[in-house]
């Protein structure tokens, strides 16, 4: 990244938006998200609300690098992207999957925070009858521990899961729950995420041989190029995700996905249909299972009528500049 842009230049460029969803995502309706230009384009800064500015700071390096460096040249102009499935009830399942186009993947969050195993079979089993030739995927956020991860690798691997992405919180335990799925021979790769964006070591996974598969995300990993950097180290097929993203972030995650030099498996990079509206009139929205790159610009009349109130707005220009400062002490 070039040098640091002036913190005044990033405040008052700045325009906080809160975007509503069509169902519930991480236990929220409304996403909220820093935005600002600079000389190369748009950039977002939206770290999830509850992360301390460290963690957060990681995020604002990666919206600066979109803004003032913009993207390394890529590899493929088309990134195939996944459908996500939040954890809502059997019968919303396929009213939630009509807003994505061409389901050849299903991404569908387990473990959610109140629900029970048979729910989340439930579930996935649904996806699996409307989609039958569909890649199916599993994301549990590290919510299950090994007990509850293997009850529920026994009951959904039947269903011809493509990977089980962070079924547990250690690197320990994701190296624990791959040995035993191999020894119980259920077929289920093994997916990585919080191990890597959240560790202070993202390569930690990969050394002690806990994952089969990581998952990069362009924000929390601190930038594109920073991210290429880590899955050329790790050694691994990566699958590039979202942190659900406005339109904005998501072109950043596709330029990740389109210059590394291979992508086996679909990205999680369109969950910009979990929106009901955006930042953008030409959202960032895949087209026949793929989104195809192009520039992606802020609609200064979207940005008014998604703005949040004076005093969200005070809070988000508060946490960037603690995060610049942040970031300004690893400069140093």
């Amino acid at each position: 990244m070039t040098e640091l842009p002036d913190l005044e230049e990033l405040v008052n460029a700045s325009h906080v938006v809160s975007l509503p969803m069509r169902v519930q995502f991480r236990g929220v309706r409304h996403r909220e998200a820093l935005l600002f230009q600079g000389p190369a384009g748009w950039g977002e800064f939206s770290p999830f609300l509850e992360y301390g500015s460290n963690e957060a700071s990681s995020w604002l390096r990666a919206a600066i690098e979109a803004a003032w460096d913009g993207y390394p040249h890529p590899v493929r102009d088309e990134v195939p992207v996944n459908a996500t499935l939040p954890a809502v009830g059997q019968d919303q399942v396929e009213s939630v999957l009509a807003a994505y186009d061409a389901t050849h993947t299903v991404k569908v969050k387990v473990a959610e925070q109140g629900q029970d195993l048979a729910q989340d079979v439930a579930r996935v089993a649904e996806v699996r009858r409307l989609l039958p030739d569909a890649a199916i995927r599993i994301d549990a956020n590290a919510g299950w521990n090994h007990q509850e991860a293997m009850a529920a690798l026994e009951a959904l691997a039947g269903f011809g899961l493509q990977y089980a992405e962070q079924p547990v919180a250690s690197i320990e335990g994701l190296a624990r729950v791959r040995e035993e799925v191999a020894r119980r021979g259920l077929g289920v790769l093994i997916a990585a995420d919080e191990s890597v964006r959240k560790e202070s070591d993202p390569l930690a996974v990969a050394r002690a041989g806990a994952a089969d598969l990581i998952i990069i995300k362009a924000q929390p990993l601190g930038g594109v190029r920073r991210a290429l950097q880590i899955v050329a180290d790790a050694g691994l097929p990566a699958v590039v995700s979202s942190a659900l993203d406005t339109s904005i972030g998501l072109r950043q995650g596709a330029a990740l996905a389109a210059a590394l030099p291979e992508l086996p498996y679909a990205c999680g990079l369109a969950t910009g249909s979990l929106f009901t509206s955006d930042v953008t009139t030409d959202r960032f929205v895949a087209v026949n299972g793929a989104l195809q790159l192009r520039q992606i610009v802020a609609d200064p009349q979207l940005l008014r009528r998604h703005a949040v109130s004076s005093e969200r707005s005070a809070w988000w220009r508060a946490r960037l500049v603690e995060c610049y400062g942040e970031l300004l002490g690893t400069e140093q």
